[in-house]
């Protein structure tokens, strides 16, 4: 991370990062969402939510260490860190499978979902990457978090929760498709309600430090039999030793 971009998350808890999937990564993606979402789309569906993508192929197993993700991971996690989860939000109109409620903060403090700096750097819980596969913009709602919540010393006052009425504190994430946003789930933050003129379509990966779980189900690596070794360690359960 550069110095502008260790600031801006310590400031934040986001970073917005650009053209983290290319063209053809997103075509490719995009091509077997297309295809999954017709397997069991009905008519006025207004959303849908698939978890446990790594089964449906090569374009979403390259993820897991995404070279343009996985640089600000190490600074973020460290050395070690693991794929805590993964799944796809996407919205055609209005709120979607998780409401419109912030949710996430800096207290209470929670063991699985923290941020904290010490000794010159960074530490986190889990932490999201959450893929842009359509364009977010201006007023169109998605991603909406209160930026530098993550170090609140206050809980979040119930009367801020409702994102269908945002209070102006609340920001609002846009980005072109392949732009990803990299936050500490101690960020306060929800889906805005959407208004877009295309389906909002969100992928996120969730990563954690290597001792800790968030999911209590894990992966089990040798069911990718094409990962590499790289992509393989990710997917470890988590632990300490040996």
């Amino acid at each position: 991370m550069t110095e502008i971009e260790q600031y801006l998350f310590d400031l934040q808890g986001f970073l917005i990062v650009e053209d983290a999937l290319t063209g053809a990564e997103l075509a490719a993606l995009n091509e077997i969402i297309d295809q999954q979402i017709a397997l069991v789309d009905e008519p006025g569906k207004l959303w849908l939510r698939f978890n446990r993508l790594l089964s449906w192929g090569t374009p979403f197993q390259n993820l897991i260490d995404n070279p343009r993700i996985s640089p600000y991971l190490l600074d973020l996690l460290g050395p070690k860190f693991r794929l805590d989860h993964d799944y796809i939000h996407i919205i055609r109109q209005g709120t979607g499978p998780i409401g419109s409620d912030l949710h996430g903060g800096g207290t209470p403090y929670d063991p699985c979902q923290y941020y904290l700096y010490k000794n010159g750097r960074m530490y986190n819980g889990l932490t999201a990457v959450a893929y842009n596969l359509t364009d977010v913009n201006p007023g169109d709602g998605g991603f909406g978090c209160i930026p530098g919540s993550h170090k609140s010393n206050f809980p979040l006052p119930a009367e801020l929760q409702d994102l269908a009425y945002p209070h102006v504190c609340v920001q609002e994430i846009v980005g072109k498709a392949g732009t990803a946003i990299i936050f500490t789930e101690a960020l306060t933050h929800g889906t805005l309600v959407w208004k877009g003129k295309c389906d909002r379509r969100t992928l996120f990966y969730k990563y954690s430090p290597y001792p800790s779980a968030w999911l209590r189900n894990y992966y089990n690596h040798d069911d990718y039999p094409n990962l590499t070794e790289a992509q393989r360690d990710i997917l470890k359960t988590p632990g300490v030793y040996p």
